[in-house]
């Protein structure tokens, strides 16, 4: 015979966290920033989560000074909003670097890189890919 702890009701396994919730949101949003302020560091920041920055081709391209424009403005970037953030995560923004315009866009995904994260308020379980692209190679 089988039995339940009392809290088994209380945690469904299918759908897991309540990602909507404003407490999630909150969780997400302060780890994406520590990930994406922490861009510039060259060892292992505390408590910044695991993940890779990546850029398209035509990130790649562009000169290093521009580049290192482009990571001063990643990390100090706070201008959130519901345009570029509608679920408070901190997820994505839009950067002005020499007259260019740059999205990032922050992906959150299982500790393999797989699959999204089943739990992404987790940081153990939850690797981030930081991407910076030019609008026109969305």
């Amino acid at each position: 015979m089988q039995t339940q702890s009392p809290q088994a009701d209380s945690v469904d396994v299918e759908t897991g966290p309540d990602l909507s919730s404003p407490e999630a949101a909150a969780i997400i949003a302060e780890q994406n920033d520590r990930f994406r302020k922490a861009a510039t560091q060259f060892e292992a920041a505390k408590d910044v989560s695991k993940g890779k920055i990546v850029m398209t081709r035509g990130v790649a391209d562009q000169s290093p000074d521009f580049q290192l424009e482009l990571m001063r403005k990643l990390v100090t970037f706070d201008a959130f909003d519901k345009d570029c953030d509608p679920y408070d995560w901190h997820e994505m923004g839009v950067l002005d670097v020499a007259g260019e315009t740059v999205w990032f866009k922050i992906d959150l995904y299982d500790a393999d890189y797989g699959y999204g994260a089943e739990d992404p308020t987790d940081p153990d379980k939850t690797r981030r890919v930081l991407t910076l692209l030019f609008p026109s190679e969305y």
